[in-house]
């Protein structure tokens, strides 16, 4: 789209004063400027430029960086040309300047690389760029979009987590978690008499010659785990540029991932104003698609009333290790995590505390009600610690494996109050 340059403002200028003051000379003062606007004109015409765009990669993790190229071949030489390149307001310019003003030469291929850093999880279109060309005599720019978007996808930076949840039983399949029933393996468990179906490489020579009689071992199976990850989306608490929704996306992609890195099963259950789900599944594979999910996670605001009963049951299987993550703040998320331990689901909580994102007033009452607020949420926890729900209480910037620790210490606690 072609536009008049500074020319045209000095020329029209001149010209009225000309005639509003009755002063010829000043016409003759602003013909040279009218002049290079003319030839500007006529000897203006769109500029012939090739863009290409590229990205080192289509997948990557937050603050990790991104080089963005672009390829720009004029036909004809472009004088000044003003490029800039859209950016998510989450990205911040690394190396590199952007906007920039350069020139292309004629039939040259000009090379601009920038340097960004995605400083928040989330799925992006990278490629939206406006430029500007001017002439030699800067009477006439031309402005127009190129649209080159790109998919780009940023994962939540995992943290790290050493250990895990053990889960209260195993599936059928192989894995690596050493299951509590005893059967074929290669973790002793106890010893007991030989049985004709016994195999005889069961025996223990030692045992036996001991007692005067054979005697096998027995063993713990390796099993897997069907995990699935639990993401209350219904409401959050949101300070400036976080979020309990953002934590519970990295805490959530932190479990998927180190579960499935110990060949377990794991699914996903996004439960809030929309439902989405995926079933348990294993593998690198499996992995994408639960963060590829969580990337799309946002909060949906709605009043209907939702329960279990709207997750498909082959999303729940028998003996799966539910590892809820939730500020509590809705009715709806705390009623299904009750129904689901009542079900007779291994159910763990991970309270993503929104206490950090309210803060106390300065007056007495703001302060009174801050309080009141936090002593309901301690009832809410001694609720569900009463219904046998291991509940953890997480803040960040504390790191996720010291919440999770306190499971096993709650499953320690309780397995000695039944004794």
């Amino acid at each position: 789209m072609p536009k008049l340059g500074a020319y045209t403002g000095l020329a029209a200028l001149g010209l009225l004063a000309s005639l509003v003051l009755g002063r010829p000379e000043l016409a003759v003062v602003a013909a040279p400027f009218a002049f290079l606007l003319f030839v500007g004109v006529v000897a203006a015409r769109a500029p012939d430029v090739r863009v290409v765009l590229a990205l080192d990669q289509e997948r990557m993790l937050e603050r990790d960086e991104l080089t963005i190229t672009v390829e720009l071949d004029a036909r004809d030489a472009v004088e000044r040309l003003e490029l800039h390149l859209r950016l998510p307001e989450t990205f911040g310019v690394v190396e590199g300047a952007n906007p920039l003003v350069l020139r292309l030469p004629e039939d040259e291929t000009t090379v601009v690389e920038l340097k960004v850093r995605p400083n928040r999880w989330g799925g992006y279109s990278i490629g939206e760029l406006f430029l500007r060309a001017h002439d030699a005599l800067d009477a006439v720019s031309h402005e127009w979009k190129v649209d080159l978007r790109t998919p780009l996808k940023v994962y939540p930076h995992p943290d790290q987590l050493r250990t895990l949840v053990a889960p209260l039983d195993t599936q059928v399949f192989t894995g690596n978690q050493v299951a509590r029933t005893k059967g074929e393996g290669i973790e002793f468990a106890d010893l007991r008499r030989f049985e004709p179906t016994d195999s005889l490489r069961r025996i223990n020579w030692r045992a036996s010659a001991r007692r005067g009689e054979l005697w096998v071992n027995e063993e713990h199976p390796e099993r897997n785990t069907d995990v699935i990850v639990f993401v209350d989306t219904f409401t959050e608490a949101r300070k400036e540029d976080q979020s309990t929704l953002d934590l519970a996306v990295r805490a959530a992609a932190t479990i998927a991932d180190r579960y499935l890195e110990r060949k377990d099963r794991v699914g996903l259950v996004a439960f809030g104003g929309y439902v989405n789900w995926l079933f348990p599944s294993s593998g690198l594979v499996q992995l994408y698609r639960v963060v590829d999910s969580l990337l799309d996670t946002e909060i949906v605001l709605s009043y209907a009333w939702k329960g279990v009963e709207v997750i498909p049951r082959r999303t729940l299987p028998p003996k799966a290790l539910i590892v809820a993550i939730s500020p509590l703040l809705d009715e709806r998320a705390l009623t299904t995590l009750l129904d689901l331990r009542a079900r007779g689901f291994d159910l763990i909580v991970v309270e993503v505390s929104p206490l950090p994102f309210g803060l106390a007033g300065r007056g007495e009452r703001e302060r009174l009600a801050h309080r009141i607020w936090q002593l309901k949420r301690g009832a809410l926890r001694s609720h569900f610690r009463r219904a046998g729900v291991p509940i953890v209480e997480w803040r960040a910037p504390a790191p996720l494996e010291a919440a999770l620790a306190e499971v096993g210490a709650f499953r320690r606690r309780a397995r000695y109050t039944r004794a």
